[in-house]
């Protein structure tokens, strides 16, 4: 069984749906990101988790206990549900010093003052703050602030670690440590943590599974590797990493899951099919830049048609070019010392096994 599990939610404000009857299972130990653009529903869901909302359908239970049910009339308050809460803008008080900042919901439950300065201690250890105590907010960069807001919230040694966009108002070097610091941490504790996040190689890096939403509804639960290799739809793959779509239609199957489909340019192209798609339907073949080599002679292969370079942008470790062929425009991630000029005409081969025709 499931350590968090949602089922049929559905969240509205309004006449507008914020959360569209989604079911969500998240195992005991996973950190689990809800990715996404603005509005997709992802903060929504965590508030829901959390019994900030309450939503107008469906069931949420944490380890085994029905937290909230619209149907058997249960709400259990975000106080006892066992959760800690780390938001976008750390919420530290700024008049109170480290320690003090780190305890406060330990005295708020009358512990012994012996027990706070032991757990208290143990987590500032924890999240690197040792030697801290005594400073202000004011006196602290922005990531020991957030790492503040993560020890008060891991000091009440809670079931389940739920993260709001923690690392959006950090500048672009830190907030790319700190990506690794919070999965670190959260492994190395063994807590259940749900982080959400508009960016899309923040999740990449923190998740063990990543859940794509779109309008209030789930598009692709999996893997980094797979919502990156294998997408589940159109959405998905434009969402995640740079994509290219070649418009086509499917010209016949050959084996299980793969078939060709040929391009509006009037190139006949090997692909991996999805399980949606049959013979005349309408597609796009998804191809990451990465996955396209150029050649100056035509190659000995399938996939591989001639093209003309449009674009060149050279990054250091990495040289973009955009080629055209008709009026569709495709992007090429190569080596930095590869040089083809704008204007030059060559060979494109897309890898095979790397081209995903998905439906229009």
């Amino acid at each position: 069984m499931a350590f968090i599990q949602v089922r049929n939610l559905t969240k509205k404000f309004g006449d507008v749906v914020a959360v569209d009857h989604i079911d969500l299972d998240i195992s005991r130990g996973e950190l689990v990101t809800l990715l996404g653009p603005s509005g997709c529903g992802k903060t929504t869901t965590l508030r829901c988790i959390a019994g900030l909302e309450i939503p107008e359908e469906g069931e949420i239970s944490i380890a085994g206990k029905t937290v909230t049910s619209v149907e058997k009339k249960i709400f259990i308050p975000p106080s006892k549900r066992g959760i800690g809460m780390v938001f976008q803008n750390y919420a530290v008080w700024p008049h109170m010093k480290v320690f003090d900042n780190v305890a406060y919901g330990l005295k708020l439950l009358r512990l012994p003052r012996s027990e706070i300065e032991e757990r208290v201690k143990e987590v500032l250890e924890l999240v690197g703050l040792r030697g801290l105590e005594n400073r202000y907010p004011t006196q602290l960069s922005g990531g020991q602030q957030q790492r503040v807001a993560l020890a008060r919230a891991l000091v009440m040694h809670p079931r389940v670690l739920l993260l709001d966009e923690p690392l959006s108002n950090l500048d672009a070097k830190l907030r790319e440590r700190m990506r690794f610091e919070i999965r670190s941490l959260v492994k190395k504790v063994g807590i259940t943590a749900v982080y959400v996040t508009h960016d899309q190689a923040e999740a990449m890096v923190i998740s063990d599974n990543i859940v794509v939403m779109n309008k209030g509804r789930i598009m692709q639960i999996g893997k980094p590797e797979e919502i990156y290799r294998k997408p589940a739809n159109i959405f998905v793959a434009d969402f995640i990493g740079v994509s290219n779509f070649i418009p086509g239609r499917v010209e016949a199957i050959v084996e299980g899951l793969k078939g060709f489909v040929t391009t509006d340019f009037g190139e006949k192209i090997l692909c991996e099919l999805s399980p949606r798609l049959k013979v005349g339907d309408r597609a796009f073949i998804l191809i990451r830049p990465e996955d396209i080599l150029m050649y100056r002679t035509n190659p000995p292969a399938e996939n591989s048609f001639k093209a003309k370079i449009k674009h060149r942008v050279y990054l250091g470790s990495i040289t973009y070019y955009w080629v055209v062929v008709d009026d569709i425009e495709l992007r090429i991630q190569a080596p930095p010392e590869t040089y083809y000029s704008e204007g030059e005409e060559v060979y494109v081969h897309l890898k095979l096994g790397k081209t995903i025709a998905l439906p229009e």
